[in-house]
C-alpha cells in the first residue's frame, strides 16, 4: 500500500495546513467570522492541544502552519466548532445568500446536517526542516500580496507575518521553532 503524502503521520511535527470554504465562498471578510476562527485557536492553545507556528486568512481559506500531539484530531475539531460558530453567525445577521449557497454545496453523504462549511481535508504537509518551514512561512505570508490585495506582507491584518515582522500581530503565534 502506498501511502498519500497528504496525511498527518507522525504527530508533534508541525504541518502547512489548508482550510478551505465549500466553493470558494468568501465568509471571512467581516472581523466578526475572523474572530470566529481566533477564539477557536486561542482556546485550543490555552488547552496545550495546538501551536500555531504561521497562518494567514483570506476571505474564502486559510493557511496555517500548526503541531499537536493529535493534530488530525485538533483540526477536526477546530473545523467542526468553527463551521458551527459560522453558521450561526450567518444565521443571526441574516446571511441567505451565503446559508443557501452552503446547502446546495454540501456534500451528498453529508445528510446529518443542513449545511457545510468547510471543504473536506486539509492537505496536510510535513514541515521536515527549517529551510521548508521557512518557504511555508513565505507562501503563506505572500498570498495576500499575490493577490494584489496588499504590497507588503504585514500589511495584511490576518496574518503572522505582523508577529514575524515584529509588529503585533492580532493572534500570537509561536515564532521560535
Amino acid at each position: 500500500m502506498t501511502r498519500s503524502r497528504y496525511r498527518i503521520y507522525e504527530d508533534y511535527y508541525p504541518y502547512f495546513l489548508t482550510c478551505t470554504v465549500v466553493g470558494w465562498l468568501p465568509v471571512f471578510t467581516r472581523p466578526d467570522t475572523v474572530q470566529i476562527v481566533y477564539d477557536s485557536w486561542r482556546f485550543l492553545g490555552d488547552q496545550e492541544r495546538l501551536v500555531i507556528y504561521g497562518y494567514v486568512i483570506l476571505e474564502n481559506h486559510l493557511h496555517l502552519i500548526a503541531s499537536s500531539p493529535d493534530l488530525a484530531k485538533e483540526i477536526g475539531d477546530f473545523k467542526s466548532f468553527t463551521a458551527r460558530r459560522l453558521i450561526d453567525y450567518l444565521e443571526a445577521n441574516g446571511a441567505r445568500t451565503l446559508l443557501k449557497l452552503l446547502h446546495l454545496l454540501k456534500a451528498r453523504h453529508k445528510a446529518d446536517r443542513n449545511y457545510q462549511f468547510w471543504q473536506e481535508g486539509s492537505h496536510p504537509q510535513q514541515i521536515q526542516n527549517a529551510e521548508m518551514m521557512r518557504q511555508k512561512l513565505e507562501y503563506i505570508h505572500r498570498n495576500p500580496v499575490e493577490r494584489g490585495y496588499v504590497e507588503d506582507p504585514t500589511h495584511w491584518r490576518y496574518s503572522s507575518a505582523r508577529n514575524y515582522g515584529g509588529i503585533p500581530g492580532l493572534f500570537p503565534v509561536q515564532t521560535e521553532w
